[in-house]
């Protein structure tokens, strides 16, 4: 074990803080695990003696990554010690990486270990995002009497409903950079050789996901066998695999008050909604920007102002201020909800989500591709030819860490102009329509093959005809009745569909019109359906499906609208 102490004064000048304890580093300290494999850490803690709160951390990226320390030393200036550990068979820690499989286990066990040692005062806390963020959820519902709160920042709760499948649907560009490429071999594959000169066409990211059958995908292209994406491919439904990394059954069995933090564009928004809302009785606070992965000013192709900005160092230290140093700050008496309205570019706190007296509006689809709110008599349809050898090609939205693709609000009408893209546009808005909770879609449709897409995005057109992608949903026909069972479809045969969209906040502004775009692909963020209902992992190129949605009558396709209160 090495010790180092540190003075950072003027690094904690440099962005306005006021240093308070001097800094010692103890790295490379062992944990051990209740199995006998050893878990390394570093250990940031003020250099006087005496008994701290603690906070862990637990990471597979390194505890030496760039962009970390700085936290990790103000918060020991501020009297906490701080656990950063590399998770099991990562870095500098034993045993084998097994993602997600251990990480309750041993979080439990670095909690109550970090209560133990002679710096400690017992009271721990738990922070970190993404991945770590997943880790606390893990730790969390294995109830470490130590714990006292939480704070997952953009972190999944379910790592099939909102990590590695999303309403069924595989996501491809992050399971294969993230899953494949990055973890298991710590690169990723640029798109230029350093020269600048275009790389070989089948060495392209857009040319590797198109490979069929995608079970042997990881093989053809890093050359080696990655257990796990293929465990992730094994599983198409939510069983026991996926139950035993997710706690969106089991939020009872976490006692703590949790804060979570995330972006609407993020692609673990879900989790950041649904981590509020299974806690929400035991104290929950919730912050959603206008991000992806982490707080920015502009994210996409959107410049939001300096002002759409938190920082999450000032919401993490209020957090456990508040229940590790139990310093009555207000931040338990506070509107529980912090939102960032787009349209209108403002924040706003609510008492809840979803917001109390949401009046929860059909909008519904016509058959002249206008949008309504008052269901159209007669009934209509409209139809169109999905292909997967030539899918609609990813353009923002939520997706993040994989394959490089553009995430985020951009401008949709480079792939509206398709025709197996239906757009459905209402009158420009006379008045301000302010939305802000869950949006879904219900779909009347038929497909000619026993499976397909229902892709659908939520679009806000200004009046000089940019159309800005605030939400966005996917389904698996397949997986209509539950994700938890597969059910072929009927060829020709019409049924209703829902589709989650998880949620937004947006004021859609005079003049500006409400888009709603449906498609059967968004590839590469999700793999393309081959519309044979052949399994994941073995299924060929596929074959053209044309697919069908219905409109007015007895089939009334709708976007379900959480319409609030208007902003001031």
């Amino acid at each position: 074990m090495q010790r180092i102490e540190w003075c950072v004064t003027c690094l904690v000048l440099a962005v306005g803080l006021t240093a308070q304890e001097k800094v010692r580093v103890d790295s490379h300290v062992a944990v051990k695990m209740r199995d006998g494999v050893n878990l390394y850490a570093d250990i940031y803690r003020p250099a006087r003696e005496g008994k701290f709160p603690v906070m862990v951390t637990r990471t597979p990226y390194g505890t030496q990554r760039d962009g970390v320390h700085a936290a990790l030393f103000h918060f020991a200036e501020r009297g906490y010690v701080v656990v950063n550990q590399d998770v099991r068979g990562r870095f500098e820690s034993d045993g084998k990486w097994t993602p997600f499989t251990d990480e309750g286990k041993d979080g439990y066990d670095t909690i109550e270990w970090a209560a133990k040692q002679p710096w400690s005062n017992g009271r721990v806390g738990s922070f970190g995002g993404s991945y770590l963020g997943n880790n606390q959820w893990l730790a969390g519902a294995g109830t470490p009497p130590s714990l006292l709160a939480m704070f997952p920042a953009v972190a999944s709760t379910s790592i099939y409903h909102n990590w590695a499948y999303f309403g069924g649907a595989f996501r491809l560009s992050f399971n294969f950079g993230w899953g494949v490429v990055r973890m298991p071999h710590r690169i990723m594959q640029p798109q230029t050789w350093h020269t600048g000169n275009v790389i070989p066409a089948d060495m392209r990211y857009d040319y590797v996901l198109r490979g069929a059958p995608l079970g042997e995908m990881d093989l053809k292209s890093s050359g080696s066998k990655v257990a796990h994406y293929r465990d992730w491919m094994q599983h198409e439904t939510y069983d026991t695999y996926w139950k035993a990394a997710s706690v969106e059954d089991r939020f009872d069995k976490i006692k703590v008050p949790v804060h979570t933090f995330g972006g609407w564009w993020d692609i673990f928004l879900a989790g950041t909604i649904n981590g509020y809302v299974g806690m929400k009785s035991k104290g929950a606070r919730m912050v959603v920007g206008p991000w992806g992965h982490g707080a920015s000013q502009k994210y996409g192709e959107i410049d939001f102002g300096p002002g759409a900005m938190r920082n999450l160092f000032d919401y993490e230290l209020r957090w456990f201020d508040r229940w590790l140093k139990n310093e009555q700050n207000g931040v338990d008496k506070e509107p529980p909800v912090e939102i960032y309205y787009m349209g209108a570019n403002q924040w706003r706190k609510e008492a809840d989500w979803p917001i109390p007296g949401t009046d929860y509006k059909s909008l519904y689809l016509t058959a002249d591709r206008g949008l309504s709110f008052d269901r159209p008599a007669a009934p209509g349809d409209l139809s169109y030819v999905s292909d997967p050898e030539n899918p609609v090609p990813t353009l923002g939205g939520n997706n993040c860490c994989g394959t490089p693709t553009i995430a985020g609000p951009v401008d949709q009408r480079k792939i509206e102009s398709r025709a197996d893209v239906l757009s459905y546009t209402s009158p420009a808005m006379t008045e301000p329509l302010t939305i802000a909770g869950p949006v879904k879609m219900t779909l009347h449709a038929a497909t000619d093959g026993p499976d397909t897409d229902w892709m659908v995005k939520l679009v806000d057109v200004a009046p000089n005809g940019y159309a800005m992608n605030i939400a966005e949903g996917i389904l698996r026909a397949r997986f209509r009745e539950g994700l938890d069972r597969v059910r072929l479809l009927k060829p020709g045969q019409t049924y209703e569909f829902t589709v989650d969209m998880v949620g937004t906040a947006n004021v859609f502004l005079p003049g500006h019109k409400i888009r709603v775009d449906i498609m059967s692909s968004n590839f590469p963020q999700f793999s393309v359906n081959p519309n044979t209902g052949d399994p994941l992992a073995t299924a060929g190129v596929g074959r053209k499906a044309k697919n069908t949605i219905f409109h007015g009558g007895m089939k009334p396709s709708a976007i379900v609208l959480p319409v609030v209160k208007a902003l001031p």
